[in-house]
């Protein structure tokens, strides 16, 4: 009797970590960030600061990309390819009301990491990623404080969009160490935190652990 082969196992979902939406002493947070990245796995970083100008921007860039980059873990700014670009980040994530994935892929090059956001649509997913976007977000799954939220997303869209689609999709909102793994199970393939990382009570380092912890063993 033939035997059926063997399907290979997903890859462990990963950490995705997002910046708190405002940071007062960027000196100060870079040694935070520096304790986070080096507490566990982290598979990218994204700055998003709202409101911020631009002159505020280019600063957290200046001092947060190489505290990345000495870790290993990309950099992609929020909305601005045009920012991204002019800072020499390795990549963006646009909303639906910002540039678009084609015009960001032309303004950043073949080899940038670029994201977008899609809310709870697998049709926004399948048009981003037709478009050339190298991963998909979805979200919120969960109330969240980090920013305002219109849309709320269920399980399934993961779980379908792991099925049929081989563009990676990223899970968003008040995700936390505690529900990370059913995310992961559902299908997503990277878990966007901020929140939980840097509010938890026991310093962002333990919360980047404790993350890494649940993705490693989700499944």
């Amino acid at each position: 009797m033939a035997r059926e082969p063997k399907v290979p196992p997903r890859p462990v979902c990963q950490l995705y970590l997002i910046t708190p939406a405002s940071i007062d002493d960027l000196d100060a947070f870079a040694v935070r960030l520096d304790k986070a990245l080096g507490a566990g796995e982290v598979a990218a970083f994204q700055i998003r600061l709202k409101p911020a100008s631009d002159d505020q921007i280019r600063a957290a860039v200046a001092k947060l990309k190489p505290v990345c980059h000495a870790h290993g873990v990309p950099v992609l700014l929020n909305d601005r390819p045009d920012l991204a670009k002019a800072t020499g980040c390795d990549g963006v994530h646009v909303g639906q009301d910002d540039a678009s994935v084609a015009d960001a892929r032309r303004m950043l090059g073949e080899d940038a990491m670029i994201g977008a956001t899609c809310h709870d649509s697998r049709h926004l997913a399948m048009e981003a990623a037709e478009a050339g976007a190298d991963y998909v977000a979805f979200g919120a799954f969960f109330p969240t404080d980090t920013k305002e939220t219109t849309h709320r997303a269920e399980t399934d869209v993961l779980t379908i969009w792991q099925e049929t689609m081989e563009t990676p999709c990223v899970a968003i909102g008040g995700i936390t160490v505690e529900t990370a793994a059913d995310i992961a199970r559902a299908g997503a393939d990277f878990v966007a935190v901020s929140g939980a990382v840097w509010n938890h009570p026991d310093g962002e380092a333990a919360a980047v652990s404790a993350f890494s912890h649940a993705l490693n063993t989700a499944y």
